[in-house]
């Protein structure tokens, strides 16, 4: 019997019970869809958070307080630990230091309220940031040296609190009671919950200090941003700040008591995140296609018990094991390969409809379909019919013919 046979034979027997072969396939169906749709919600989350990363800049460093878990009582950054990073000479890759403190507060205009993150600055932080503004002006030292009551607002908290994100400037506002001038609105960049840029409320650090977020020490900060010449000089912009920090807390190397971030740092925590969330979302949509699989081997059990005469007729006329195996392993791969055809399109349709989901939410999540993906799919669906058809197709490949001829 050769292959197309055996094809042929598969379907008319699978087309004599249409009910029982639909409701088997519909077990691949949902299986292979649910991996292909799980697994392409994990990629556009992916492509989402390192895109958000990747958006503040690739010449960007963060340098936080603390070192690792033996350091014992760090010294906190300051004002004057960033004044040193500014130095030329110390730190020729170096074109941008923004000290800031940070924090969590309430705003309020005409009876609307909200929390929000607040953070203290310099000027520097546009440039460093690359903060564009929507409308009314930034930050600038006049109001760092006066400790001037003025605040930059993101789009969403103007939303929020005015119903519109435009024709704000000069309007007052209160920050933990507090009133603030509205100087300017920033351009919107889009985010959302911890990486929303956009709810936020800038002040200048001075008045972050004595009116908003007060820490121990005058000019202690709590983060300090750096940038580099370009992406090529982070690596010695990092050891050259390293360097500065270690002579001014009187660290010696292996025992800082502070902790410099890169961007790629960020993508490579972001991406293995991502990636272990992928494959756990991966691995429980595949459990559906061994379900679908105990499905084949179920219904393909059921058949060789139906036509047992008929396998034993065939086995009388000349048939041999491996004809009978091949009809019944051609029967259960053609189940899983239809349920896995079926299932890339029930995958693109779930995959489009989460992505619709998330548009009308305003959430940034694209689900992405890889080719990869697809191929992984359909072939582990074969591979499951292939492995549960294996024990019917034997077990009728077994049968006696005078045995199977009795059977009543």
């Amino acid at each position: 019997m050769n292959f197309w046979h055996s094809v042929i034979e598969a379907l008319e027997s699978l087309s004599s019970n249409k009910m029982r072969s639909g409701l088997t396939v519909l077990g691949i169906v949902i299986g292979v869809g649910a991996v292909i749709a799980m697994l392409a919600i994990g990629s556009g989350a992916q492509e989402t958070i390192t895109g958000s990363i990747s958006d503040i800049g690739t010449n960007l460093l963060f340098v936080f307080r603390g070192g690792g878990e033996d350091v014992r009582n760090p010294m906190p950054l300051t004002l004057e630990d960033a004044e040193a990073l500014r130095d030329p000479f110390a730190a020729p890759s170096v074109v941008g230091v923004a000290p800031m403190l940070t924090g969590s507060v309430e705003v309020s205009f005409a009876g609307e309220s909200t929390y929000t993150s607040a953070e203290g600055i310099t000027p520097d932080y546009a440039s460093v940031r690359n903060i564009a503004i929507q409308e009314g002006e930034f930050i600038n030292e006049a109001h760092l040296l006066g400790r001037a009551a003025v605040v930059v607002l993101g789009p969403d908290v103007a939303e929020t609190l005015f119903g519109r994100s435009e024709g704000i400037v000069g309007e007052t506002i209160r920050i933990e009671g507090q009133p603030f001038r509205v100087l300017g609105v920033t351009e919107a960049k889009g985010g959302s919950g911890f990486n929303n840029e956009d709810d936020r409320v800038i002040v200048p650090l001075t008045t972050a200090q004595t009116r908003l977020i007060r820490r121990s020490g005058v000019n202690r900060v709590d983060m300090i941003l750096v940038q580099a010449i370009d992406p090529e000089s982070v690596p010695q912009a990092q050891e050259e700040i390293a360097d500065i920090l270690r002579a001014r807390h009187r660290t010696p190397v292996g025992a800082d008591d502070f902790t410099i971030f890169t961007q790629q740092d960020f993508l490579a925590t972001a991406t293995t995140i991502t990636n272990v969330l992928t494959i756990f979302l991966g691995g429980i949509a595949a459990i559906s296609l061994l379900v679908g699989g105990i499905g084949i081997m179920n219904i393909m059990l059921v058949s060789v018990t139906e036509r047992t005469r008929e396998i034993g007729l065939r086995k009388a006329v000349g048939a041999r094991k491996r004809d009978i195996m091949m009809q019944f392993l051609t029967e259960s791969s053609l189940l899983s390969l239809t349920g896995g055809l079926v299932g890339i399109a029930l995958g693109y349709g779930l995959s489009m409809l989460v992505g619709a989901i998330a548009a009308a939410s305003d959430a940034e999540l694209n689900p992405l379909i890889g080719l990869d993906a697809v191929l992984l799919a359909t072939l582990f669906s074969t591979a499951v019919g292939l492995f549960f058809g294996l024990y019917p197709a034997k077990r009728a490949a077994d049968l006696e013919p005078v045995e199977a001829l009795r059977y009543e």
